[in-house]
């Protein structure tokens, strides 16, 4: 079961990575484009999830040749599209408290890609009182702290209290799993990702609170999947890959790559995917990427690369 499960996890995240190369372009910033973001959820922060999946990729190094080829142009696309950092410094340097140039950056950062200027900008107003206190949610908190521990710039006078950032969210408080609704769970697997920075330290995620979270899992899962919603699905599906011991299903892969359509296309959901070319991508973009994720760290993990080794 250990092969087709690699093999089918493989399968459905190479389509997922060609298919996000293939239209890079249609997720392209539109000309003009400056620092001063008028609605940065609708290009600049797929743009930087995007990054993510490639950095996971070239950081996981379990994919085959073409597929690292494919990701390593992904990168820097993204980072060509960023100005190569200097759009996110001029974004820092405009509005200090603004904490996405450093999530956005971090990805990069992890493959090599570093911006001197932009490093020594976030250390300086990673410093000050009114950035560490910005009012976010409690696992985009953890989000930030993982984005400056991944940079390299958690290691100062002020280090974050991992445990305090822990309690503060939902999963915090092993709470009534059956109560969870579709936000929550997108609550969950985001502190699980941050916690354990995507299943790199799976240690970080405390014990009691793995053990909630590989009880409740399947359940969840499988509560997702029925009524189709592919992208919680997957993001649950990586969440498997952050544990010690990894929850990895063949019969999750095997529903995950009858969604996908021939082209690599991964569906957010059952409904129909209509619309020309760019509304495809705009609304599929954020499946396909979380789909490239759960495949690299599923093929990693399941072929003996232990995250807690790296």
């Amino acid at each position: 079961m250990t092969a087709s499960l690699t093999q089918t996890a493989y399968q459905v995240s190479a389509r997922s990575l060609a298919w996000l190369h293939t239209h890079r372009e249609r997720g392209a910033l539109p000309a003009g484009t400056t620092a001063d973001l008028g609605d940065p959820d609708s290009v600049y922060k797929p743009l930087g999830e995007t990054a993510l999946a490639a950095s996971l990729v070239l950081r996981e190094s379990a994919a085959g040749r073409s597929e690292l080829h494919v990701a390593r142009e992904l990168m820097n696309f993204c980072w060509r599209q960023f100005g190569e950092g200097d759009m996110l410094y001029e974004r820092l340097l405009r509005c200090s408290m603004m904490t996405d140039p450093l999530e956005t950056y971090a990805p990069f950062a992890r493959c090599g890609l570093r911006h001197e200027p932009l490093e020594r900008l976030l250390a300086h107003t990673g410093a000050l009182r009114s950035v560490r206190n910005t009012e976010v949610v409690p696992n985009r908190r953890l989000g930030i702290a993982n984005a400056a521990r991944v940079v390299g710039l958690d290691a100062r006078d002020s280090p974050y209290d991992w445990a305090t950032l822990t309690l503060a969210t939902w999963l915090g408080a092993t709470p009534e799993p059956w109560l969870i609704d579709w936000m929550t769970g997108y609550c969950v697997t985001h502190t699980i990702f941050h916690l354990t920075d995507w299943g790199a330290r799976p240690s970080g995620l405390p014990e009691d609170l793995a053990a909630y979270v590989r009880a409740w899992l399947p359940v969840w899962i499988d509560i997702w999947a029925e009524i189709e919603q592919w992208d919680l699905v997957g993001e649950l599906m990586i969440v498997g890959c952050c544990l010690e011991e990894p929850y990895c299903e063949l019969a999750d892969w095997e529903r995950l790559a009858r969604a996908q359509h021939p082209d690599g296309l991964m569906p957010r959901d059952g409904e129909p995917v209509t619309g020309d070319a760019d509304l495809r991508f705009t609304n599929h973009q954020h499946t396909a990427v979380v789909a490239v994720i759960a495949g690299t760290l599923t093929v990693s993990r399941t072929l003996g690369g232990a995250a807690g080794q790296r």
